[in-house]
């Protein structure tokens, strides 16, 4: 149903919030890996992390699912969070530290619009690292939509970034 509201063009996804089994482990994920910046603890039940000095970016808590197993692959529920970084260089930079930390992923892909890293949580939540190329190099379809893609993800290429 169309109802003639289209949400502002400035509108951004503020932050998730994941129920996770381990606060400590999925801070060693998303802080200690990844590099989050811890802003505030609730207790030991719930954890607060942010990119830049924001309030938080991504929530974390066991308030419903402390020592749960993760969520089955053939359910509902989020597929996965996307972090988005500035450029290339620091995608590449985060695909290093992975690398150096023998974090495995589960793909890697170039979009045409973005080049994403693609791995899983502690808890089995899907986490896209990714960085959008400029709008001026988006791929467009002779009706003017966009031709989003999935092909491989040159990793080589991308790490040439830090050279």
């Amino acid at each position: 149903m169309d109802t003639g509201y289209t949400v502002p063009g400035q509108t951004r996804v503020g932050h998730v919030h994941l129920k996770v089994a381990d606060i400590e482990r999925s801070l060693g994920f998303y802080r200690n890996l990844l590099g989050f910046e811890l802003t505030t603890m609730y207790g030991n039940q719930a954890a607060f992390l942010s990119a830049g000095g924001y309030h938080h970016h991504i929530g974390l808590n066991t308030w419903h699912s402390k020592n749960a197993p993760p969520a089955p692959v053939h359910g509902v529920g989020l597929y996965h969070t996307a972090i988005l970084y500035p450029t290339r260089k620091d995608l590449a930079a985060i695909l290093q530290r992975l690398l150096h930390a023998g974090y495995p992923l589960t793909g890697a892909s170039d979009h045409g619009v973005s080049e994403a890293l693609y791995l899983n949580d502690p808890d089995g939540n899907g986490v896209e690292l990714y960085w959008d190329r400029p709008k001026t190099l988006w791929p467009y379809k002779a009706d003017g939509s966009l031709e989003m893609y999935t092909r491989k993800l040159d990793l080589d290429d991308l790490l040439k970034e830090l050279h």
